[in-house]
Protein backbone atom coordinates (compact mmCIF):
# COMPACT_ATOMS: atom_id res chain seq x y z
CA UNK A 1 0.00 0.00 0.00
CA UNK A 2 2.82 2.40 0.71
CA UNK A 3 4.37 1.54 -2.66
CA UNK A 4 1.20 2.72 -4.37
CA UNK A 5 1.32 6.05 -2.52
CA UNK A 6 4.94 6.66 -3.53
CA UNK A 7 4.22 6.18 -7.18
CA UNK A 8 5.40 2.65 -7.73
CA UNK A 9 8.12 1.06 -5.66
CA UNK A 10 11.63 1.16 -7.11
CA UNK A 11 11.16 4.11 -9.46
CA UNK A 12 10.47 6.47 -6.58
CA UNK A 13 13.49 5.30 -4.60
CA UNK A 14 15.72 5.88 -7.63
CA UNK A 15 14.33 9.39 -8.02
CA UNK A 16 15.08 10.15 -4.40
CA UNK A 17 18.60 8.72 -4.64
CA UNK A 18 19.37 10.74 -7.78
CA UNK A 19 18.04 14.01 -6.40
CA UNK A 20 21.53 15.10 -5.38
CA UNK A 21 22.58 15.80 -8.97
CA UNK A 22 23.44 13.92 -12.11
CA UNK A 23 26.83 12.71 -10.95
CA UNK A 24 25.78 12.08 -7.35
CA UNK A 25 28.91 13.85 -6.10
CA UNK A 26 28.71 15.75 -2.86
CA UNK A 27 29.49 19.41 -2.86
CA UNK A 28 31.84 20.35 -0.05
CA UNK A 29 30.75 22.94 2.46
CA UNK A 30 32.57 26.17 3.09
CA UNK A 31 36.02 25.86 4.70
CA UNK A 32 36.18 25.96 8.50
CA UNK A 33 38.40 29.05 8.57
CA UNK A 34 40.28 31.35 6.26
CA UNK A 35 42.35 29.37 3.82
CA UNK A 36 45.73 30.26 2.40
CA UNK A 37 44.13 32.78 0.03
CA UNK A 38 42.34 34.51 2.92
CA UNK A 39 45.11 35.45 5.34
CA UNK A 40 44.08 36.56 8.81
CA UNK A 41 44.81 40.20 9.62
CA UNK A 42 47.96 40.97 11.58
CA UNK A 43 46.71 42.65 14.75
CA UNK A 44 48.78 43.73 17.77
CA UNK A 45 47.39 40.79 19.72
CA UNK A 46 48.44 38.35 17.01
CA UNK A 47 51.93 39.89 16.89
CA UNK A 48 52.21 39.53 20.67
CA UNK A 49 51.13 35.88 20.39
CA UNK A 50 53.77 35.22 17.72
CA UNK A 51 56.48 36.86 19.82
CA UNK A 52 55.40 34.76 22.82
CA UNK A 53 55.55 31.60 20.69
CA UNK A 54 59.05 32.52 19.50
CA UNK A 55 60.25 33.02 23.08
CA UNK A 56 58.65 29.75 24.19
CA UNK A 57 60.31 27.93 21.29
CA UNK A 58 63.69 29.24 22.42
CA UNK A 59 63.02 28.30 26.07
CA UNK A 60 61.71 24.80 25.37
CA UNK A 61 64.91 23.85 23.51
CA UNK A 62 67.35 23.89 26.46
CA UNK A 63 64.66 22.62 28.85
CA UNK A 64 64.00 19.63 26.62
CA UNK A 65 67.71 19.03 26.12
CA UNK A 66 68.29 18.88 29.87
CA UNK A 67 65.19 16.80 30.67
CA UNK A 68 65.82 14.19 27.98
CA UNK A 69 69.37 13.70 29.21
CA UNK A 70 68.41 13.51 32.89
CA UNK A 71 65.85 10.67 32.73
CA UNK A 72 66.48 8.86 29.48
CA UNK A 73 63.34 7.06 28.44
CA UNK A 74 60.83 9.09 30.44
CA UNK A 75 62.64 12.40 30.01
CA UNK A 76 62.74 11.99 26.24
CA UNK A 77 59.00 11.37 26.14
CA UNK A 78 58.38 14.32 28.46
CA UNK A 79 60.51 16.61 26.28
CA UNK A 80 58.73 15.50 23.09
CA UNK A 81 55.33 15.91 24.75
CA UNK A 82 56.34 19.43 25.78
CA UNK A 83 57.26 20.20 22.18
CA UNK A 84 54.00 18.73 20.95
CA UNK A 85 52.08 20.81 23.46
CA UNK A 86 53.86 23.98 22.37
CA UNK A 87 53.33 23.33 18.66
CA UNK A 88 49.73 22.16 18.95
CA UNK A 89 48.87 24.92 21.41
CA UNK A 90 50.43 27.52 19.12
CA UNK A 91 48.39 26.23 16.19
CA UNK A 92 45.16 26.28 18.19
CA UNK A 93 45.83 29.69 19.72
CA UNK A 94 46.69 31.40 16.44
CA UNK A 95 44.48 29.35 14.12
CA UNK A 96 47.20 29.45 11.47
CA UNK A 97 50.21 27.40 10.46
CA UNK A 98 52.43 30.23 11.74
CA UNK A 99 51.49 29.10 15.24
CA UNK A 100 53.50 25.93 14.58
CA UNK A 101 56.15 27.31 12.25
CA UNK A 102 57.37 30.17 14.46
CA UNK A 103 58.04 28.16 17.63
CA UNK A 104 59.30 25.28 15.48
CA UNK A 105 61.81 27.51 13.73
CA UNK A 106 62.87 29.09 17.03
CA UNK A 107 63.34 25.63 18.56
CA UNK A 108 65.25 24.37 15.54
CA UNK A 109 67.61 27.34 15.42
CA UNK A 110 68.19 27.17 19.16
CA UNK A 111 68.84 23.44 19.22
CA UNK A 112 70.97 23.11 16.13
CA UNK A 113 72.90 26.36 16.07
CA UNK A 114 73.20 27.42 19.68
CA UNK A 115 73.02 24.27 21.80
CA UNK A 116 74.84 21.83 19.51
CA UNK A 117 77.86 24.10 19.12
CA UNK A 118 80.95 23.21 21.10
CA UNK A 119 82.17 25.90 23.47
CA UNK A 120 85.85 26.91 23.76
CA UNK A 121 86.05 24.99 27.04
CA UNK A 122 85.16 21.82 25.16
CA UNK A 123 81.74 21.22 26.69
CA UNK A 124 78.31 21.43 25.12
CA UNK A 125 74.73 20.81 26.18
CA UNK A 126 74.03 17.76 24.03
CA UNK A 127 75.90 14.55 24.55
CA UNK A 128 76.58 12.17 21.70
CA UNK A 129 73.96 9.60 22.59
CA UNK A 130 70.81 8.00 21.29
CA UNK A 131 68.56 10.22 23.43
CA UNK A 132 69.97 13.43 21.96
CA UNK A 133 69.50 12.25 18.40
CA UNK A 134 65.98 11.03 19.14
CA UNK A 135 65.15 14.41 20.69
CA UNK A 136 66.42 16.28 17.63
CA UNK A 137 64.72 14.02 15.10
CA UNK A 138 61.56 13.59 17.20
CA UNK A 139 61.17 17.36 17.60
CA UNK A 140 61.30 17.83 13.85
CA UNK A 141 58.76 15.04 13.33
CA UNK A 142 56.40 16.51 15.95
CA UNK A 143 56.62 19.94 14.30
CA UNK A 144 55.85 18.48 10.86
CA UNK A 145 52.88 16.50 12.22
CA UNK A 146 51.41 19.55 13.94
CA UNK A 147 51.94 21.77 10.88
CA UNK A 148 50.31 19.18 8.61
CA UNK A 149 47.33 18.79 10.92
CA UNK A 150 46.93 22.58 10.97
CA UNK A 151 46.94 22.73 7.17
CA UNK A 152 44.31 19.98 6.90
CA UNK A 153 42.09 21.79 9.38
CA UNK A 154 42.52 25.11 7.52
CA UNK A 155 41.48 23.66 4.16
CA UNK A 156 38.29 22.22 5.62
CA UNK A 157 39.22 18.61 4.89
CA UNK A 158 36.78 16.29 6.62
CA UNK A 159 37.75 12.87 7.92
CA UNK A 160 35.91 10.02 6.28
CA UNK A 161 36.02 7.32 3.68
CA UNK A 162 37.71 7.82 0.37
CA UNK A 163 35.24 7.59 -2.48
CA UNK A 164 32.26 7.21 -0.16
Amino acid sequence: MSAAKNGGGSGASRARAGAGGASGARTPGPPAGPGPAQARPLTPGRVALYVLLLVLGVLVAPAGALVQAAWFPGGLLLALLGLGGLFYGGARASGTAAGVLLPGAAWLVTVFLLLSDERPEGDFLFGAGLGSYLFLLGGIVVAVICATATQLRATGARPGRVGG
